[in-house]
């Protein structure tokens, strides 16, 4: 399995802090380094939390939540051999010939290390304070994956759909492999079916076990029934209460398929924090 350091742009927000978050995952074996998102933290949220019984989100109102392209366009340099991730970018809230434009600069940059993970959000007071309708964002999701798409296949690209329309344009520098790996996140049936029919990768919110497995064997029955094969959906995973015990988390995850689990970089924060990094890196990450 591949080990990837989730949401590292929110442990280390400043630049001599994200140098060293790199230097350390590059050095111990790290395969990719993750940025989240959310552009601000309404003060009253009335919109329930997927991940948390009680429906909250696990952060302050100050909670630091850079920008995860412009972050990752920094570790791209500060980690020249670790792929870059968005865990996730909630693209309905994004221009997508702009997005499209910023993903493929960046997958430029980095030579071809971008990997798109995404998700249609859940914060409806976020969307409202953005004045991007909160309604139909999976349908305006998918249509934006599609146009962005057709952006990088080649010049002269045009689109016409509900939500992107526009004539023949050219949008470069373009990726450099062709395209850029699409994971999508969540849990809902929608983000099952959404996955099995666009995606190379899905990325599940569920820690449990039971419930990852349960998830994991529907997103490969949706691949197929979009006659796709299954095993090109790779799957990666929270590796959360894992680290009670990592030795015995690693083979867990192996069990249910899980392709790359997903270290929060939260369990590293805080004094020592890249000691504690450097220590689950030499002891771990070979088991994986």
């Amino acid at each position: 399995m591949k080990v990837g350091l989730a949401f590292a742009s929110s442990a280390a927000i400043d630049g001599p802090a994200t140098i060293e978050i790199c230097r350390r995952a590059e050095e111990v074996g790290f395969e990719s380094l993750w940025g989240g998102e959310h552009v601000i933290i309404p003060d009253e949220i009335y919109s329930k939390y997927p991940y948390t019984e009680d429906g909250k989100i696990p952060a302050e109102p100050d909670t630091p939540i850079p920008d995860p392209l412009i972050w990752l366009a920094f570790a791209a340099a500060a980690a020249p051999n670790l792929r870059l991730g968005t865990c996730i970018l909630i693209v309905p809230q994004r221009n997508p010939l702009v997005l499209a434009k910023e993903l493929a600069t960046l997958d430029q940059l980095s030579g071809g290390r971008v990997e798109l993970g995404l998700g249609v959000g859940w914060l409806k007071e976020e969307f409202e304070a953005l004045g991007v309708p909160w309604e139909r964002r999976g349908a305006r999701n998918d249509e934006y994956i599609e146009a962005m798409k057709a952006l990088w296949q080649g010049p002269h690209a045009e689109f016409h759909g509900d939500f992107v329309d526009f004539a023949p344009v050219t949008c470069s520098p373009r990726p450099v492999n062709g395209s850029i790996p699409i994971i999508v996140g969540g849990d809902t049936e929608r983000a099952i079916t959404r996955a099995g029919k666009i995606a190379d990768g899905y990325f599940p919110g569920e820690g449990n076990i039971d419930r990852l497995k349960d998830l994991i064997a529907r997103v490969k029955r949706s691949a197929e029934s979009n006659n796709r094969d299954p095993e090109s959906v790779k799957i990666s995973a929270i590796f959360g209460a894992q680290m009670m015990n990592p030795e015995a988390g690693v083979e867990e995850m192996r069990s249910v398929g899980v392709d790359r689990i997903m270290v929060p970089a939260f369990f590293f924060a805080g004094e020592g924090g890249m000691d504690r990094l450097s220590e689950f890196g030499e002891k771990i990450i070979p088991l994986a």
